[in-house]
């Protein structure tokens, strides 16, 4: 089950990716108060026809090991327990447990 996820997130951030500049071009459109209405209205009816996938919103930070979506660290793109355990391996480069 973990890596339906990892696939699902994986797929949502390259559609994300593929459709940001033209949902861009689509907002900037739909907000330029110096267009007629019509234009506006074209532009927001484009950006609707738009995948769920694509909205950066729709991209939830998860484990690329386990799928998790809680306490991942942005930076490693880990959960917590998966960073502890590969910190501990060494197998993240520049990652050393503290001591003082």
């Amino acid at each position: 089950m973990p890596r339906a996820r990892i696939i699902r997130d994986m797929k949502a951030r390259a559609t994300v990716a593929s459709s940001e500049v033209v949902r861009q071009a689509f907002r900037y459109l739909t907000h330029n108060t110096a267009l007629p209405a019509k234009v506006r209205a074209q532009a927001q009816l484009q950006l609707n026809a738009f995948p769920r996938d694509a909205r950066p919103t729709a991209i939830h930070n998860r484990c690329l090991e386990t799928g998790r979506g809680r306490g991942v660290l942005r930076a490693f793109r880990l959960c917590r327990f998966q960073f502890r355990l590969k910190a501990l391996e060494g197998e993240l480069p520049g990652v050393r447990k503290s001591t003082w």
